[in-house]
């Protein structure tokens, strides 16, 4: 299969609220070499950085607990996530970004963190690029309670558990959040914990 030409023929900006979402014209030439017209919504939200922090000696990780709206509309019906700390790279790069979230979510403070995969989570429809890294902590790093920046509204609860009890909420449906769940599982590919 090769690979398809595309001319962007026109983009409508429909809402940029809070992010931004646009609507797009353009042209994708098939297989077959003949090109067909398609429109596709595409919401631009940024990119963003997410972390799995680890401790390997106590054999722990710390995850998040957060209300998601889009969740709640869905048929989650607390609307409450598990989930590794996470957040916009606004203008860092990713790296500082996870840094400065970590500390910002959990309050820990890491000075080193390690890049694992970069990831599309909703291809068809989102333009975000997921950084994930992992990084290890221990009780010394620990600056502050974490929950969150005031003004940013974040109402954040900061969960240390097993290693294990986390894949179990995995297993019974506790944990559904798809980086979440890449990142625990690279952590026991890699016996991290």
């Amino acid at each position: 299969m090769k690979d398809p030409k595309i001319k962007i023929k026109k983009t409508d900006l429909l809402s940029d609220n809070w992010y931004v979402l646009n609507k797009v014209t353009f042209d994708y030439q098939k297989n077959d070499n003949t090109w067909i017209t398609q429109k596709r919504e595409v919401y631009d939200r940024g990119n963003g950085s997410a972390i799995l922090l680890y401790n390997t000696q106590e054999k722990t990780v710390i995850l998040t607990r957060q209300f998601r709206l889009p969740t709640y509309l869905n048929g989650n019906k607390t609307g409450m996530m598990i989930e590794v700390c996470a957040g916009m790279l606004d203008q860092d790069n990713p790296e500082q970004c996870i840094i400065r979230e970590t500390e910002e979510e959990t309050g820990y403070r890491l000075t080193t963190v390690h890049k694992v995969m970069e990831t599309y989570m909703s291809p068809g429809a989102v333009t975000e690029i997921l950084y994930l890294f992992v990084g290890q902590y221990n009780e010394s790093m620990k600056v502050n309670d974490g929950g969150g920046v005031a003004h940013e509204e974040e109402n954040i609860d900061v969960m240390e558990m097993c290693y294990d009890e986390a894949c179990a909420m995995i297993d019974n449906g506790q944990i559904k959040d798809a980086k979440t769940i890449m990142l625990l599982q690279y952590a026991k590919i890699n016996n991290l914990v």
